[in-house]
C-alpha cells in the first residue's frame, strides 16, 4: 500500500508524496495534473510496487502546503520550475545518477513531455495519459473545424482573475459535474477535493496556467519509448490531437485508445491503466 511521505528539496520546499516499493528498486515518477491530486496514482503505485518498482507520486508545487510559493507571482509556477522540482525529487528519491521511468497525466503530462525532450538520456520510458504531444495539440488547436479549440476553451477561462472563485463555487460544483461526467468514482472525488478544494491550493494550481499563458511551447521529436493512453470520451482532447501525437515520436511508440475512457482514466479505469503501464515499463528497463 502507498504511504504518505515528505520530500524536502530546499529550505522552502517540502513536497508531500505517495510512495511504495523498495528504495533501491528502479524508480517510477508519477506526475498528476489538474483538476486532481497525487491520489489519482494510488492504484498504479500499488501495482508498480508489487512488480518490484519504487513508485513515487508527489503532490506538486502549489498542491503541497509546504511547497506553495505566493501564487500572485505566477513566475513561481512556470513549467521550468515544475520540471526542476521533478528532477530534484528524482534525485531525492535516490536516482540522481540513474535512469528512471516517468508518467504524467494532464498538466503532469505536459511536464513529462518537456522532461523527455530535455532529459531523454535519463528517462527509460515515458507514459502519458490524456495530454497529447504539444506539437500535435497546437496543430489541432489551429484546425479550421475549431473542435479542439472548443474542448480547450476552459484553459483561457483559467487565466481570469476570478477563476478560483468560479471553480470553488457551490461546493466545487464545476469540478464535481465534470468528474461525474468523466466516470470518476466518488471516493476519488473526495480524495482530490481534500487536497485541492480550498482557496490557497486552487489559486496555486491555477497559477500553473497563468505562468504558461495560452501558448504551448513546441518540442522536438520525443526519443524516449512512449506509451500514450487516451480515452475516446475525453472531453478535453479530441481524436485529431490524440492520433496526431504519433507524428512527433522518434522512438518505440504505442497509442492505447480506451473505449469509453474519459479525461481521468487513472481513476476511472485503474486496472487497465496499470496493466498498460506495467507492460510498457517492463519492456524498457532502466
Amino acid at each position: 500500500m502507498p504511504s504518505l511521505t515528505q520530500i524536502p528539496i530546499s529550505p522552502s520546499l517540502t513536497f508531500d508524496a505517495l510512495a511504495a516499493g523498495d528504495k533501491g528498486a528502479p524508480l517510477v515518477l508519477l506526475l498528476h495534473g489538474f483538476a486532481e491530486s497525487m491520489q489519482c496514482w494510488r492504484p498504479q503505485i500499488t501495482a508498480l510496487a508489487d512488480m518490484g518498482y519504487r513508485a513515487v507520486a508527489p503532490s506538486q508545487r502549489g498542491y503541497s502546503p509546504l511547497a506553495r510559493p505566493d501564487p500572485r507571482d505566477a513566475s513561481h509556477y512556470h513549467i521550468d520550475r515544475l520540471m526542476d522540482d521533478a528532477m530534484t525529487i528524482v534525485a531525492a528519491s535516490g536516482s540522481a545518477d540513474q535512469r528512471f521511468h516517468l508518467a504524467g497525466h494532464d498538466w503532469g503530462g505536459s511536464i513529462a513531455w518537456a522532461l523527455a525532450d530535455r532529459h531523454a538520456e535519463r528517462i527509460a520510458s515515458l507514459t502519458i495519459l490524456s495530454r497529447p504531444h504539444p506539437n500535435a495539440f497546437n496543430r489541432a488547436l489551429q484546425m479550421a473545424d475549431g473542435e479542439q479549440a472548443k474542448r480547450s476553451r476552459h484553459h483561457k477561462a483559467f487565466l481570469e482573475p476570478d477563476a478560483a472563485e468560479m471553480v470553488l463555487a457551490d461546493d466545487c460544483r464545476w469540478l464535481r459535474e465534470r468528474w461525474t461526467a468523466a466516470g470518476m468514482p466518488n471516493a476519488a472525488m473526495a480524495a482530490h477535493l481534500a487536497v485541492l478544494g480550498n482557496r490557497d491550493a486552487m489559486e496555486a494550481a491555477l497559477a500553473w496556467y497563468r505562468a504558461r499563458g495560452a501558448i504551448r511551447t513546441p518540442l522536438g521529436p520525443i526519443r524516449v519509448p512512449t506509451l500514450y493512453i487516451w480515452g475516446d470520451a475525453d472531453d478535453t482532447v479530441g481524436r485529431a490531437a490524440a492520433e496526431g501525437t504519433a507524428d512527433f515520436i522518434a522512438a518505440p511508440y504505442r497509442f492505447a485508445a480506451l473505449p469509453g475512457g474519459g479525461h481521468f482514466c487513472a481513476d476511472q479505469m485503474p486496472d487497465r491503466v496499470s496493466e498498460l503501464m506495467l507492460r510498457h515499463i517492463g519492456a524498457h528497463p532502466a
